[in-house]
């Protein structure tokens, strides 16, 4: 049996760890995935398991490449952001994996801010909205003020997806998606590490920057690449399939627009509206907008389906009703302004009283009305002056008619699609190295869409 030709990618999220194998084409030829029991810091708040996790990934890679099934010719990495991994002077990790979730020393944080122009001009220059630990630059300026003789102790400090790769191939990289990942970190004016990271002695920690696409040598002679923040990784297919401005929709419990092709510096206002930016796998900012619409979906469908006596999934079961948007024509047609005054943490459906609607079903076209508004407001916000011809909706609401209808009679000059992408953080990672390992040419079939408009649906 002729063994397949893969490539290997471990896409670590914080509650699903996977390792995934492509083929040539990029089809899923084999996936494992596991759920690793957390542990606890020493305020005894929770915390990645780095020792378990350092354990599977050193396991898992020996067993696969003993599977008769398959020749692994490369391996890469894609992991949450936010996230160091310290290491002393031999390598040797030295301290917990503290969770970004952990509450930030309001007077640290101050005094932070204080010291470096005050938060307005310092998160404009970084494009990094003030997030406490969610800023993991800020995680080492917390340890060396809080925690002087670990500090001292830390040689190395690797984000998590590099830090993947070290377990691998030791050689110690940074790398600009992880950077440049609201962490305080990167002065995106300048293009270079911001100067309190010196100051603070920092720096002195960071491994050297390598590029995206370069590979080093792993376990028997395999290539590795450096790894990648994941949604930087998972615009890749995207950005390798499209040469015409898009924006990517991503819609989970946060919903957020990605626009590789704004590069303008954040205001205020966005700021304050929970914009931030990334940085792409070829180093440029992508402005990004954000609301929390998969967690609001998920807390009223729970609403409706008490007051209307129905199973928890029946929004699963309604289907688009034109008529009934009909009536609510005026709304629909407001949906074509960014509605300034709105609440970008919520939609207005929570405020609304559900026995004003005679049924479950216009309640719920009702909701997915609200959330668009909501939507498209957010959307706006990366979206203006940057000539985007596409919007492409992936994740739960790609596969909601209602919001896909909706959202292409919002838009009526840019095409809509519901698009998805098998894995697409891990697809994103295997693609960034296709030079390296595979001769095939890229497939040109890596993303599904559908075109949605206000007349019809139509496959491509």
């Amino acid at each position: 049996m002729n063994k397949i030709p893969s490539i290997a990618i471990y896409d670590v999220g914080k509650t699903n760890k996977k390792l995934i194998l492509f083929d040539e084409q990029y089809s899923v030829v084999y996936e494992e995935s596991i759920q690793l029991p957390e542990t606890k810091d020493e305020d005894g708040f929770s915390c990645e398991d780095v020792v378990a996790l350092t354990a599977w990934i050193k396991n898992s890679f020996a067993q696969i490449q003993t599977d008769p099934r398959f020749e692994i010719k490369a391996v890469n990495f894609s992991g949450y952001g936010a996230s160091f991994v310290y290491l002393d002077e031999n390598k040797n990790v030295i301290s917990p994996l503290y969770n970004y979730l952990k509450p930030y020393t309001p007077a640290l944080q101050k005094k932070f801010y204080q010291s470096y122009g005050g938060e307005s001009q310092f998160s404009k220059i970084t494009a990094s909205p003030v997030l406490g630990n969610l800023n993991s630059g800020m995680q080492l300026y917390r340890v060396k003020y809080e925690k002087p003789e670990l500090f001292r102790q830390i040689k190395y400090a690797l984000h998590l997806p590099q830090y993947m790769s070290f377990i691998l191939t030791s050689q110690l990289k940074s790398d600009i998606t992880s950077i440049g990942c609201h962490t305080n970190l990167w002065n995106f004016q300048q293009n270079k590490y911001h100067d309190w990271v010196a100051k603070e002695e920092v720096i002195e920690k960071l491994t050297p920057v390598e590029k995206c696409n370069a590979v080093v040598r792993a376990d028997n002679n395999i290539l590795a690449g450096v790894g990648l923040h994941d949604s930087s990784s998972a615009l890749i297919p995207y950005l390798i399939s499209f040469n015409d401005p898009f924006i990517l929709l991503s819609t989970g419990t946060w919903c957020i627009s990605l626009n590789p092709f704004n590069h303008t510096m954040l205001s205020d206002y966005e700021l304050h509206e929970d914009c931030l930016c990334y940085l792409s796998y070829e180093g440029q900012a992508v402005k990004a907008s954000r609301i929390f619409a998969g967690y609001e979906h998920e807390q009223q469908v729970k609403r409706l389906a008490e007051h209307f006596k129905k199973p928890l999934a029946y929004y699963t079961t309604i289907e688009l009703d034109t008529e009934l948007l009909k009536k609510q024509k005026q709304a629909i047609k407001s949906l074509q302004l960014m509605n300034e005054g709105g609440e970008p943490a919520r939609s207005a459906f929570g405020k609304r009283k559900l026995a004003d609607y005679k049924n479950y079903e216009e309640a719920y076209h009702q909701f997915i009305l609200d959330i668009v508004t909501q939507q498209v407001r957010s959307t706006n916000m990366v979206l203006r002056g940057t000539g985007v011809k596409r919007i492409f909706v992936d994740g739960g609401f790609s596969k909601n008619q209602i919001y896909m209808y909706l959202m292409a009679e919002a838009f009526p000059t840019i095409e809509v699609y519901a698009a998805s992408v098998a894995q697409a953080s891990a697809l994103g990672a295997a693609l960034v190295i296709h030079q390296h390992w595979n001769n095939k040419p890229l497939p040109s079939n890596i993303i599904d869409m559908k075109l949605y408009s206000v007349t019809h649906q139509t496959s491509i």
